[in-house]
């Protein structure tokens, strides 16, 4: 657990002292959500209609932005075999990175989520069930988006074809986060739909590092 931890601040306090790709996530989340009113118009009803969709699609594109430098940077500058050769699992070191991932990517999307639902006027059923859906989906999104970078690790300009791996896989987890939350605001039960999203976040938690790790051994023979 020591060393589990170890890796998740080392790569906290890497994104931090960066800055770039988090602040990057966070501000295309942030435009993207804001063209909406500007191309749409601002009719609060068109609005209400489509925010719960143009939310998770717009975190769900910002969470990509971020991937292809989950396992870039170690593999560039040689710290990927230090870990595959450590005492540490591998699948465990996939694991804490897609934490460190989901820290400084999905966590500043949640904060953000419920204020530019105010933009495109949520309705206030929907806000909690919001912050509950993308709670339990952006760990999900860090976690397979594990695979698709471990995949094109070392791959020149691999960003375009990580997203064609990565974007259906996504796809279960778009419907139902938006599902639960049009549930929630049309006065149903959003019971179903975070308990499917419950479960795919830990088959994603249970199968995704072993992927991911097996993907990054092969890239590395």
């Amino acid at each position: 657990m020591n060393r589990f931890a170890h890796i998740v601040q080392r790569d906290v306090r890497l994104a931090l002292r960066q800055g770039s790709a988090s602040t990057m996530v966070v501000m295309f989340f942030v435009l993207t959500v804001t063209l909406f009113p500007l191309g749409v118009g601002p009719e609060a009803n068109i609005l209400q209609r489509m925010s719960s969709g143009v939310l998770w699609v717009a975190a769900l594109l910002a969470s990509m932005l971020s991937l292809d430098r989950l396992f870039q940077a170690d593999f560039e500058d040689g710290s990927l075999d230090f870990l595959t050769l450590g005492s540490l699992p591998l699948e465990v070191t996939v694991l804490a990175k897609c934490t460190a991932h989901w820290l400084t990517t999905g966590l500043p999307l949640i904060i953000v989520a419920p204020l530019l639902g105010v933009l495109l006027h949520l309705e206030p059923a929907g806000y909690l069930t919001l912050m509950i859906a993308m709670a339990l989906g952006t760990p999900a999104l860090s976690l397979i988006g594990a695979i698709g970078a471990a995949l094109t690790v070392g791959v020149r300009r691999g960003g375009v074809l990580l997203s064609l791996l990565v974007l259906p896989l996504y796809i279960p987890i778009l419907i139902f986060g938006v599902g639960a939350i049009d549930a929630a605001i049309g006065g149903l039960t959003e019971r179903p739909h975070l308990l499917v999203m419950a479960a795919m976040l830990l088959g994603s938690i249970a199968l995704c590092p072993w992927a991911a790790a097996a993907a990054l051994r092969l890239n590395l023979e």
